[in-house]
């Protein structure tokens, strides 16, 4: 596996040690079976003490007979290349992840490259002891931001037009966001633009929102920020309204808190997450929701289900599997959102959204936040 660890998460796992340069790792077997890593020079001592290798060398270790190129990348490629044309390997087994500059440098010494689709893959789902509970606290992390997010909206009083005031000024998505960045940069965390979306931004569902926020509006409020340290990431969705709650509000919140409670009664080890997403679905259309992407024609008002049920998550929001259309066999460890949400773009939309484990028999959630529409 090979890349940049800060960026390509898989390989962050494998080597457990995080840097923004190039690095490489490669696991002999047989009689050999060590694993070795390839990153640069001022690394090393680090590496050595920190990663999960037994034995840390850097591109100059393993410079070709031409010498190594002055851009690190192409350095790193042409010294694992090297390196396993040294070991007198022919062939090597690699991931989704590896960059072309390593296959170019790879296969230039006539070495072939079989693709896994699962590794690494199947190493990030099953999360393991010590995992679940790093998901556990960036969770309750990002839910303590989600709570302070919906009570501020909850308390806030509107004007004349509606518009919701704090601190003598409009309460806009931008303002809520700016105050879910610095909540969870206190906690240690590196933010991402939540999603604060309300009335008709709402109606999108990944829609950031924009604009001031008004009573009587839904607003959904999606979190999902990474520990600094930990690298493990928390997402979860909330909604909130200020003031009386819309009757057609209150049949979209009831259908989304029923599909989500079929979801994770459906969720567990063996079950297909095609299976889950079905479950979903079911309760969606008998609450008469649509459900699937707007066809031409359709009115704006038109009321549906238009994403997937969810997503694994750990080190990054968005990981296998999907809960969804041909969603894969699900294992014992799988981190998962359940995330069922209603949207229509001439009222907005709802979203409730927990983090799950999956056991043999069922799921453990590590969610605690109410799923109710009011905060006051």
């Amino acid at each position: 596996m090979a890349g940049i660890p800060a960026v390509n998460k898989s390989l962050y796992q494998a080597m457990r040690f995080n840097v923004g340069d190039p690095a490489a790792v490669i696991q002999f077997t047989g009689d050999r079976n060590e694993r070795l890593l390839i990153l640069r020079d001022i690394e090393m001592d680090r590496a050595k003490a920190k990663a999960n290798a037994d034995t840390v060398k850097c591109p100059a270790d393993y410079a070709p007979a031409g010498g190594l190129s002055g851009d690190r990348e192409t350095a790193t490629a042409q010294a694992t290349a090297e390196c396993l044309a040294q070991a007198g390997v022919p062939s090597i087994t690699s991931d989704r992840t590896l960059p072309l500059s390593f296959t170019h440098e790879i296969r230039q010494r006539g070495i072939e490259i079989e693709y896994d689709p699962d590794l690494g893959v199947l190493d990030r789902r099953q999360k393991s002891e010590q995992e679940v509970e790093l998901l556990r606290q960036a969770q309750s992390d990002t839910e303590s931001a989600i709570r302070m997010a919906c009570e501020l909206i909850a308390t806030a009083s509107p004007d004349a037009e509606g518009v919701l005031q704090h601190d003598g000024d409009d309460l806009t998505s931008e303002r809520i966001r700016e105050l879910i960045d610095l909540h969870l940069l206190r906690l240690g965390y590196e933010t991402t633009p939540s999603i604060v979306a309300g009335g008709r931004c709402g109606g999108d569902c990944h829609e950031r929102g924009t604009g001031p926020l008004r009573t009587g509006q839904p607003v959904i409020i999606d979190v999902f920020p990474r520990n600094k340290e930990t690298m493990y990431v928390g997402d979860c969705t909330r909604c909130v309204v200020n003031g009386a709650v819309p009757p057609i509000i209150e049949s979209m919140h009831a259908a989304i808190v029923d599909a989500k409670a079929a979801a994770t009664a459906a969720t567990r080890a063996g079950v297909t997450g095609e299976q889950v997403h079905e479950a979903t679905l079911g309760r969606i259309h008998a609450h008469g929701f649509a459900s699937g992407l707007p066809a031409d024609g359709d009115a704006d008002d038109r009321i549906a289900m238009t994403h997937g049920t969810g997503h694994g998550v750990g080190l990054d929001v968005h990981e296998p599997p999907l809960l969804d259309f041909g969603g894969p066999v699900l294992l014992k460890g799988d981190a998962l959102t359940i995330e069922p949400g209603l949207y229509a773009p001439s009222i907005g939309g709802l979203r409730i959204e927990d983090m799950v484990i999956v056991t043999e028999d069922g799921t453990i959630n590590l969610n605690s936040l109410p799923e109710g529409l009011d905060w006051a």
